[in-house]
């Protein structure tokens, strides 16, 4: 999270099947149904959470972001349903240099129908509009093919692995860096 302010307050996103917007308290139980399973967590570089208090000290934390200026993480709310259905942020911005890295994660039960791809189209686009950023990055694990396809529907590049960078199921793993710049943003137009 950055030190000063960035954008205040932050901006309520629409798609056709999703609302991006604030986090909650009250989406504590929606994220903990997603944020407990190994599997996600694992592939979200996170530990799995063992407790809904988890949840909300996390939430607690992003609000604080908000109250701050410095909070660039949506939820993810299924319009139909109108259930947070996952969460997804612009970390590491940085102003001078006009970066940003892109993170989600969804509960299982939504994932294969697109909405991560629907949610992550509207924050880049929101990145490069509103920052004016030159790239967004990401960094993935190689078998989180659900993540890879997602960046590549989107335009994004694999740059290269980051050769034992995070320890997570009990060993190194590498994690592949992908980017997409604002120039090849604006050919692709996904």
């Amino acid at each position: 999270m950055p030190d000063k302010p960035i954008l205040k307050p932050l901006p309520t996103l629409e798609t056709e099947r999703l609302i991006l917007r604030e986090l909650r308290l009250d989406d504590a139980e929606d994220m903990f149904a997603y944020a407990k399973d190994a599997e996600i967590a694992a592939f979200g570089l996170w530990l799995p959470q063992v407790t809904l208090q988890e949840n909300i000290d996390d939430l607690r934390e992003t609000l604080e972001g908000y109250a701050a200026g410095t909070a660039l993480d949506w939820a993810v709310e299924h319009r139909a349903d109108r259930k947070m259905i996952g969460r997804i942020n612009l970390g590491g911005y940085h102003p001078r240099d006009r970066r940003a890295d892109l993170g989600h994660a969804y509960n299982r039960d939504y994932w294969g129908k697109g909405y991560a791809t629907e949610a992550a189209r509207t924050v880049v686009a929101f990145a490069f509009d509103t920052f004016e950023l030159n790239r967004v990055g990401a960094a993935v694990l190689p078998d989180n093919m659900g993540s890879i396809r997602v960046l590549e529907k989107l335009g994004f590049q694999k740059e290269g692995v980051r050769r034992h960078y995070t320890t997570l199921r009990g060993q190194p793993e590498d994690l592949w860096s992908y980017s997409v710049l604002a120039r090849e943003w604006r050919e692709h137009k996904p």
